[in-house]
């Protein structure tokens, strides 16, 4: 029936930010596999459904974090200034460059299977000796920022489920940086969607986002990232570092077995 995707769509994207929120993940990079395994939607047109989600969800968790005054650090301007010239980059390069799903799913799984691993292991490491590791300088942040741009304008990601990892893995706290995050992911995913659209316009193909699916499980992400920015203070530090981890490596799993395939 008609109707059936759409509940779908928001029943999944409810789920997925609940529980990505409180680490900082707006769930795209979960979504993508969804997309393409039970809704169809063709490449590259997944990419820009992904940033639509971004676009549609991410208010949710933002007004929360907003709410507890957690938007007002450094981190959110350098997140925002680093990744917002390096989703237009990607954009470009995934239009005219890197068409094929099958590379796009052993780079994710290459990238996020090492590094959900090395954020569980320092995180234990840290827990049984109890030191606090230095954070890294602004311009490294800054550049980590561009780099994860640039991979979230080609595949929608939005960047947190990279971030994340890498910021918390080197001593920052997840509080500080969920919400630097997510605020990073809707403001490249604005740009993004919209640097999409306009390719679309002089592109052949599916470049344009399903604006069903992306409407959908956007309102789902809406709610369950406000649910989740909530719990996120009512969670310890470790339990969410190796959240954060344990999401990491199971989606860099499922794109390896995907890929596989």
């Amino acid at each position: 029936m008609e109707w059936e995707p759409a509940v779908a769509g928001l029943a999944v994207g409810l789920l997925i930010a609940m529980v990505t929120a409180p680490v900082g993940v707006s769930g795209a990079v979960f979504l993508l596999p969804v997309q393409l395994s039970v809704f169809g939607v063709p490449n590259p047109a997944v990419t820009p459904t992904n940033l639509l989600y971004n676009v549609v969800a991410g208010p949710g968790a933002l007004l929360r974090h907003r709410r507890d005054g957690a938007l007002r650090g450094p981190l959110v301007r350098l997140l925002v200034l680093g990744t917002l010239p390096g989703v237009v980059l990607g954009a470009v390069i995934r239009v005219f460059a890197l068409p094929g799903p099958h590379v796009f799913r052993l780079l994710v799984a290459a990238l996020m299977l090492p590094l959900g691993t090395w954020l569980i292991a320092r995180t234990l490491r840290s827990a049984q000796s109890e030191t606090r590791r230095r954070e890294p300088a602004p311009r490294v942040v800054t550049g980590l920022a561009l780099a994860v741009g640039i991979v979230g304008g080609i595949y929608g990601i939005g960047g947190g489920s990279v971030l994340g990892p890498l910021l918390v893995g080197r001593g920052i706290p997840v509080a500080e940086v969920a919400p630097a995050a997510l605020a990073s992911t809707f403001a490249t995913s604005v740009v993004g969607a919209s640097t999409y659209a306009l390719l679309s316009l002089n592109q052949s193909g599916s470049i344009a986002p399903d604006w069903l699916l992306g409407l959908t499980c956007g309102l789902g992400g809406l709610l369950g990232g406000y649910l989740g920015a909530h719990f996120q203070s009512r969670l310890p530090e470790t339990f969410l570092r190796l959240l954060l981890g344990s999401l990491a490596t199971a989606l860099g799993a499922l794109y390896a077995i995907d890929a596989l395939r």
